[in-house]
């Protein structure tokens, strides 16, 4: 990101969105498996149902059929195209913004600012698609012959609408808030600082590059953002109202 001519907001936001749909689809497999990872809750002395995320996997598939594992792509996308374009597209212009007056590398702490800021940002304006990502993909886990609640993802905003109030589309936002903050600090500042490390070891400004930089920012943002997006989608996953907070 740094050191190269900006592009424009459109731009930027646009292929962000873009990239960011492009990952969602091809990963949403390994999310949804997440998810059930994440909501599963066995009886002490029990086998738990779903075991490591290629098991699972294979249970989701094998139960439920293979389209099974792309649920909740609809809203995935929903989510991509604006909380995506929105906080990458929004980085550069908010570090540039918190740079001020000063020249050359933003410091650290400026990228993490920046970061958090747009990922704060971003979420609040796609969490309601986060949540129906999250309800669709755990209805999977629901015995046979249970009808679904949600047939589609934009019947699934107005049936929660109903059901919960408009603000009931923001359910989960404290902890989601958090966590798309930190991830999205931690992935951008990560990114820029392993580019340029690497660009100062001789790598040049390529494909390969930016390949290993996006490694090693995945890598740190999913092992600071673990622990709260577990909260988020115990929060958002369940109906009945238990968990409605991020801190009880």
């Amino acid at each position: 990101m740094s050191g190269q001519q900006q592009l424009p907001m459109y731009k930027s936001f646009g292929c962000s969105a873009f990239a960011a749909c492009t990952a969602e689809m091809l990963t949403i497999p390994i999310d949804t498996a997440k998810v059930r990872l994440q909501l599963q809750t066995t009886p002490l002395g029990e086998v738990p149902k779903y075991k490591g995320m290629f098991g699972t996997m294979t249970t989701v598939a094998k139960e439920e059929g293979v389209a099974s594992l792309w649920k909740g792509i609809g809203p995935g996308l929903h989510r991509q195209c604006l909380f995506g374009g929105l906080r990458i597209g929004l980085y550069e212009p908010v570090k540039k913004i918190y740079m001020g007056d000063r020249a050359g590398e933003a410091p650290m702490h400026l990228k993490i600012a920046a970061g958090l800021t747009t990922g704060a940002l971003a979420i609040s304006i796609a969490s309601p698609t986060d949540l129906v990502k999250v309800r669709m993909q755990a209805e999977g886990k629901l015995a046979e012959g249970t009808p679904k609640k949600y047939p589609s993802a934009v019947k699934a905003y107005g049936i929660i609408a109903k059901e919960e109030g408009i603000a009931g589309l923001w359910t989960g936002i404290g902890p989601n808030i958090a966590r798309n903050a930190i991830i999205n600090a931690v992935e951008l500042a990560s990114y820029d600082e392993v580019k340029t490390a690497l660009m100062k070891a001789g790598l040049s400004d390529g494909i390969p590059c930016h390949l290993l930089s996006g490694l090693g920012a995945g890598f740190f943002a999913c092992i600071f953002g673990s622990p709260v997006d577990v909260v988020k989608s115990r929060v958002m996953g369940d109906r009945s109202g238990r968990d409605n907070g991020g801190v009880d």
